[in-house]
C-alpha cells in the first residue's frame, strides 16, 4: 500500500495549516491559538468527541470506527509546542512572533496527525476506537506526562499508543525506527561552588572558584571516560558558567554551573547521578572550598515496545518501501512517559536535506505530510482491520 491518494489531494489543505501554525508559533503549554485551531478542526471533522484542557493545553479527539467488535482503543500523539529560537529562514510562511518558532517539526507532526484525523473521521474503515492526542510542552516541559497525570490513558482505554517525528538528513517520506532504548534519559544538573573571593593580584588570600570550576568541569569527564561502561551510552554536558562577579581584577565568591546528562539506562542515569555530586564535593574539598549540587531528573528513557515496534516497521514499509533500523539518539523525547503507561512504538520519518532540528533555519518539509498521513492511518486500519 503507497501513500493513499486522499492525502496526495489534501495536501495543499494541510500544507496552508501547516504554514499558519508556523507562522504563529506558542512555547511550552501556551499553546492556546494551536490548541484552539486543532480543537475547530477535529470538530469540523466530525470527531465524536474533543476534549480540550487535557495537560493544561492538551486537546484529545475520538474517532469511532463503523464497527466496535474489536473493543480496541489506539492513541495517535502528535506534539504543538515550538523553540525559543529567532527564525533565520527567511521563508515566506516564517514565524511573526519574535524570539519563538518551529524549529523542530512540530508544525508538521500536529498537521499530519489532523490530516489523518480528517481522513479517519470521513472514512472510520476500522472496528474499534482511535484517540488523536495533540501534547503542549514537548521541549522541555513535560507536557507528555501532564496529559497521563490527567488521567488520559484511562479515560480513553487507550490501550497502544504511537508517535512519531520528522529526521533531516533522511530521505522525505522514508521511515526508520529500533525497538527497546531509543532516546534518552535527558537530566540536569545545578553546582554552586563557594570560596573565598578577593584581588585577583592576591590569589593566596583567597580561594579561587575559578580554578575550582575548571578542574570540576574536567573532572567531570572522566564519568564518562573512566566511570562508565565503554559499551553504554551517556553524555556529561557542562552547558553553562556564571560567576558572581563581572569585574576582570575579582576573583568571586561564587561560580554557578550548569549541565546535562543523556544516559540510555536506569544504572548509568543512577552512576552519573552520584559520581557527579562526589566529583564535585571532592574537587571543592581538595581546593577549599564547598559546593551545593542539585540533580533534576528530566524525561526518562523512550523505549519501544518490541511487537509494536515490529508492527509500525511493517506500516511503515508498506506506506514508502523503506523502513531502516535508525540510530540511538541522545536527544530527549517525552513521549517516554506514554510508552512508560501503554504499550507502543515511535518512529522517524524522512525531512530530506534540511537543516538540523533546533537550527534558527530549520524548516519542515511538506512533501513528507502524505508519508506521515498515510502511516498513521494505516496504522488504524491495519491493527484495527474493518469487520
Amino acid at each position: 500500500m503507497p501513500v493513499k491518494n486522499r492525502f496526495a489531494e489534501l495536501l495543499p489543505e494541510i500544507t496552508e495549516w501547516r504554514r499558519d501554525l508556523h507562522e504563529h508559533p506558542e512555547i511550552l503549554f501556551e499553546t492556546h491559538r494551536t490548541s484552539a485551531l486543532v480543537a475547530e478542526k477535529l470538530r469540523a471533522f466530525g470527531c465524536d468527541e474533543v476534549v480540550e484542557g487535557i495537560g493544561r493545553t492538551g486537546v484529545v479527539g475520538v474517532i469511532r470506527g463503523k464497527t466496535n467488535g474489536s473493543g480496541k482503543v489506539i492513541g495517535l500523539r502528535a506534539d504543538m509546542d515550538a523553540l525559543p529560537i529567532h527564525e533565520q529562514t527567511g521563508a515566506p510562511h516564517a514565524s511573526k512572533t519574535d524570539g519563538a518558532m518551529h524549529a523542530c517539526g512540530h508544525d508538521g507532526h500536529t498537521s499530519m496527525l489532523l490530516g489523518a484525523a480528517k481522513y479517519l473521521s470521513e472514512t472510520r474503515n476500522f472496528d474499534g476506537t482511535v484517540v488523536v492526542i495533540f501534547q503542549p510542552a514537548e521541549e522541555g516541559g513535560g507536557g507528555g506526562k501532564e496529559m497521563c497525570d490527567d488521567g488520559m490513558m484511562d479515560r480513553w482505554n487507550i490501550q497502544e499508543v504511537y508517535g512519531m517525528h520528522n529526521w533531516p538528513g533522511r530521505a522525505v517520506g522514508s521511515f526508520a525506527i529500533r525497538p527497546g532504548a531509543f532516546f534518552a534519559a535527558t537530566d540536569q544538573f545545578d553546582i554552586t561552588l563557594t570560596g573565598k573571593g578577593g584581588h585577583a593580584a592576591k590569589p593566596h588570600e583567597t580561594v579561587d572558584t575559578g580554578v575550582m570550576a575548571a578542574h570540576v568541569i574536567t573532572a567531570l569527564q572522566t564519568i564518562v571516560s573512566r566511570n562508565a561502561d565503554p559499551v553504554d551510552q551517556i553524555v556529561v554536558s557542562v552547558t553553562s558558567l556564571e560567576s558572581s562577579s563581572k569585574a576582570f581584577n575579582v576573583i568571586p565568591q561564587r561560580v554557578h554551573l550548569k549541565g546535562t546528562v543523556r544516559t540510555m539506562s536506569d544504572d548509568m542515569r543512577a552512576l552519573a547521578e552520584r559520581r557527579i555530586k562526589e566529583i564535585t564535593e571532592g574537587v571543592c574539598t581538595t581546593f577549599g572550598g564547598s559546593a551545593d549540587v542539585t540533580y533534576h531528573r528530566g524525561y526518562p528513557v523512550m523505549v519501544n515496545h518490541e511487537e509494536q515496534t515490529e508492527f509500525a516497521a511493517d506500516v511503515a514499509r508498506a506506506v514508502s518501501g523503506d523502513c531502516t533500523e535508525a540510530p540511538l539518539v541522545m536527544g530527549g523525547e517525552d513521549f517516554a512517559f506514554m510508552l512508560e503507561e501503554r504499550p507502543g512504538a515511535y518512529i522517524l520519518v524522512g525531512n530530506g536535506d534540511t537543516a538540523p532540528v533546533h537550527h534558527p533555519e530549520y524548516d519542515f518539509t511538506d512533501e513528507a505530510i502524505p508519508a506521515g498521513c498515510s502511516w498513521w492511518a494505516e496504522i488504524v486500519e491495519r491493527r484495527m482491520p474493518a469487520a
